[in-house]
């Protein structure tokens, strides 16, 4: 934010910020009209939406110590981000111009408040915010429309399922930032967090129905032959190294997902978009598939078990790079199964994870409060310190929800 707006804040507080901020409305579509009481902030990467966003997307990727830390990183990421725009904007005409990652997240969140209104009604209303991380609608951007709303009680909701401090853990530091960035201005959030979910009962099932629809689409006799693939956005080993949790919660996912499915078919989990030349977590997914090609294998299903809706990862890598061109080359039947989109059982389950949430009154997990072993980022340990911080606020907030119901008995 720049310092005109921070000083316009600062002396004319909400009324002003109403006046500066004219694309609150179209930064977080909500099917309510209502005053809301409790905001859900839904963080992820995003996605440009057009080619012309390819570089702002890619330098802002570039310039996040959390996600890929450089030396000199506030001149390299710039030529880095510029040197990669071409050849990243070619891929997104390939899969229609753009990421739909937005249009699927505001499809989910409309859908998971919907829900929340009816099973939820004592913090109803509610309203989603899309909060990305490297494209807009920023999370700042996010921040900024809560605050304009009055919102009393904040959820960051992450949708990367399997927590790693460079997905969650970098937006979740954002949000810190920016949060304290503000202090001293006009904001009656109180804030809590559901920071990974990677066994949550619904996103099993969500998981299990998709890749049981596509498994149906083989013929008979291949079906039993069929190899699924889960494939999950790989690490570099360094992140990795120092303790990050994800690969053991994508592997927890996926153990779910094939208990609920009967062990039906052979799996593995392997990984994708490794970036450059340093070791990555592997084997890489397209490693994979030439590997059971040479094997002698033919069917395979590819499903994106840490992807909740789909983005270039899932239009290109998978779908392209992978089902179809080494598909042809190897002469296999490669099919991947749905991202969650718009499915009524995930969106449920979202609704679900957030009620039961609320009903919690629980800060954070356990989980984010314990730093990586190895943590070598001073911010997590103050992001984690601010989360922890909120539950004296939200037992506060709770004590004088029950004495106005006690009143007004």
């Amino acid at each position: 934010m720049s310092s005109s707006v921070t000083y316009a804040l600062q002396k004319h507080g909400h009324t002003l910020l109403k006046k500066i901020l004219p694309t609150t409305s179209l930064l977080c579509r909500s099917y309510a009209e209502r005053k809301p009481k409790t905001g859900i902030l839904m963080l992820n990467m995003g996605g440009p939406e057009n080619t012309d966003d390819v570089g702002f997307f890619l330098n802002n990727l570039f310039m996040d110590k959390d996600l890929i830390p450089l030396p000199a990183q506030s001149r390299l990421a710039p030529l880095i981000a510029k040197r990669r725009t071409p050849k990243i904007q070619e891929q997104y005409r390939k899969i229609g111009g753009g990421s739909p990652i937005r249009q699927w997240t505001e499809t989910q969140g409309k859908g998971m408040v919907e829900i929340l209104d009816r099973i939820s009604p004592e913090t109803a209303p509610h309203k989603f915010y899309v909060g990305f991380r490297y494209v807009r609608p920023l999370t700042e951007d996010a921040i900024d429309a809560m605050d304009v709303d009055g919102i009393e009680r904040a959820v960051a909701f992450t949708q990367y399922p399997q927590y790693s401090c460079s997905t969650t853990g970098s937006s979740l530091n954002a949000l810190y930032r920016y949060t304290t960035m503000k202090k001293g201005l006009p904001s009656t959030m109180v804030w809590s967090v559901i920071d990974r979910w990677p066994t949550h009962s619904g996103l099993v099932d969500a998981f299990a129905d998709v890749i049981q629809k596509e498994l149906d689409r083989f013929t008979p006799e291949q079906r039993d032959d069929v190899v699924i693939l889960f494939s999950a956005h790989s690490l570099p080993m360094s992140v990795v190294n120092r303790g990050d949790p994800y690969p053991a919660e994508v592997g927890s996912t996926v153990n779910r997902v094939m208990e609920k499915l009967g062990h039906c078919n052979q799996y593995r989990l392997v990984w994708q978009s490794k970036v450059g030349p340093m070791p990555w977590l592997g084997p890489q997914t397209d490693a994979a598939i030439e590997g059971l090609a040479k094997n002698k294998r033919k069917n395979v299903l590819l499903v994106p078990i840490a992807f909740t809706s789909d983005h270039i990862e899932t239009l290109h890598e998978l779908d392209l790079e992978y089902a179809e061109e080494l598909g042809a080359k190897h002469k296999m039947n490669i099919r991947r199964a749905s991202a969650m989109n718009d499915n009524p059982i995930f969106i449920e389950a979202q609704a679900n994870l957030v009620k039961d949430h609320l009903a919690s009154n629980i800060a954070c997990s356990k989980q984010l409060l314990l730093r990586c072993p190895l943590c070598v980022n001073g911010t997590c340990g103050k992001t984690k310190a601010f989360f922890a911080s909120q539950q004296e606020l939200l037992d506060e907030m709770k004590s004088q929800e029950k004495a106005r119901a006690v009143s007004s008995a």
